[in-house]
């Protein structure tokens, strides 16, 4: 069900309105197996996050209270999202984003894990990269924070992609722990400037 909603999101998005404009997208892997993390102050930039990939798929980590309602938990897992438990993570919060990317696919994460502007980044997406050898590929949103403005005569949205970080760069010369925590300070130093420089050229 992923590829028909993503294709109709592309079109209309992207090519039909011109919605959507994608910076870098020269700095995505040629495979699909990538961790590609974004900020996050609204839910719209999961859908503008996924149109910025296509042709690639994201699964997406997602809270799991969005998986109550019966209505959502469907349209989730039938759009490769999986349910992850912010308070209380156990084994799976990890095994499974690490299992996805050994079969060559491609992990979506908001490595702030809150739509708070300027949260700081948790370990989450450097501890899934090191433990998968994955590589993260920083990403920014500047843009609407409502469907309902996107689709307002004018609006226009963002993302600009940045350099990969290889986490084999990292634990070369530190151990895992402290790769983690290196990558993560790197992670956020970079989706940082990344919002700056969309802030400051569009």
């Amino acid at each position: 069900m992923y590829k028909p909603i993503a294709s109709i999101l592309y079109f209309v998005l992207k090519v039909l309105l011109r919605k959507v404009k994608v910076i870098d997208k020269k700095y995505l892997p040629a495979d699909s197996r990538y961790v590609v993390t974004c900020t996050h102050n609204s839910m719209v930039e999961i859908v503008i996050l996924a149109v910025a990939v296509y042709p690639n798929e994201i699964n997406y980590m997602a809270k799991q209270e969005l998986f109550k309602n019966k209505l959502l938990k469907w349209f989730f897992t039938n759009t490769n999202a999986f349910p992850v438990n912010r308070e209380n993570p156990g084994p799976s919060t990890l095994k499974i984003p690490v299992k996805l990317l050994n079969q060559g696919k491609t992990i979506g994460m908001f490595p702030a894990g809150s739509r708070q502007a300027g949260a700081p980044v948790k370990r989450g997406a450097a501890t899934i990269a090191v433990l998968a050898k994955a590589p993260i590929i920083p990403a920014s949103y500047k843009g609407v924070s409502t469907f309902k403005a996107l689709f307002k005569p004018g609006a226009k949205t963002y993302i600009k992609f940045g350099e990969p970080i290889i986490p084999e760069v990292f634990l070369a010369d530190h151990k895992k722990s402290e790769a983690i925590d290196k990558i993560t300070a790197e992670l956020e130093t970079r989706m940082k400037r990344l919002s700056d420089d969309l802030e400051q050229k569009n």
